[in-house]
């Protein structure tokens, strides 16, 4: 069992291109496990290559609401892809209503976003969401579902960056939350994470993204999850060592 679980990176992307195996070193003398994440067919396919290639890398695959509007879910490609054994989860899919005009966009990211939902119910996977400045569309979305598929339909919010209101609706429903290196700068997020049970959320770095202190401004990469997991045990008021435990346990249940 490794000792940190970074949920939501990208070690696909190209920021790695001239370093990773420094990186993975980093990773494998921190004991941290990571799920890389698609954004599109290409880099899901470079994330189970490096799935394949490595023990403490999983991954995830999909199409990323707005990175790429062109590009549409094609399920019979995808479906090679989640052969693989350690293919963990569908995504990064959601709504993204930040980069893109709700008015006019609406319509495409809710059919890709079905789409994939679909896919992980049909191959029993979990999702991992994007949502940005979309939470209220997507609950309108997955709180019906929920209704129907029970169980089956679950998953990660990844980049959690709602009220806890909000956080309470995706709960209610199953869902994780997970959070960034954002957590150790501001404290917008702070009664979402003292107040949510623990096993409802997870850890995440989003690297090559935002950075936690004290590696602000740096480029990202998994081995600093264990700041965004030391500092959520400071919000909760609670041993580093009960954080720890609970959030790579919470990560085991996502991918078995």
């Amino acid at each position: 069992m490794p000792k940190y679980f970074d949920i939501h990176s990208h070690l696909n992307f190209s920021d790695y291109e001239k370093d990773l195996e420094e990186v993975i070193k980093r990773l494998k003398d921190s004991d941290t496990h990571t799920i890389t994440i698609g954004t599109d067919f290409e880099s899901s396919k470079k994330a189970v290559e490096l799935a394949e290639k490595y023990e403490e890398i999983y991954a995830c695959i999909g199409i990323h609401p707005v990175d790429k509007t062109s590009e549409i879910f094609d399920e019979i490609a995808f479906a090679e892809l989640v052969k693989h054994s350690k293919v963990v989860a569908i995504g990064e899919c959601g709504l993204d209503f930040y980069h893109a005009d709700k008015s006019i966009d609406y319509e495409r990211q809710e059919a890709l976003l079905l789409f994939q939902i679909n896919f992980a119910l049909n191959h029993n996977k979990p999702l991992m969401i994007h949502a940005r400045n979309a939470y209220e569309e997507l609950l309108s979305i997955l709180e019906p579902l929920k209704k129907i598929y029970g169980d089956k339909l679950r998953g990660n919010i990844h980049f959690f960056a709602g009220n806890w209101e909000i956080a309470q609706r995706f709960i209610a429903i199953g869902f994780t939350l997970s959070f960034t290196g954002v957590i150790t700068f501001v404290h917008d997020y702070d009664e979402v994470i003292r107040n949510a049970p623990l096993s409802s959320i997870m850890s995440e770095t989003d690297a090559p993204y935002v950075a936690p202190i004290p590696y602000r401004g740096k480029r990202n990469e998994p081995s600093y999850v264990s700041e965004v997991v030391k500092r959520m045990a400071e919000i909760r008021g609670v041993s580093l060592w009960t954080v720890q435990e609970a959030l790579v346990e919470n990560a085991l249940n996502m991918i078995r």
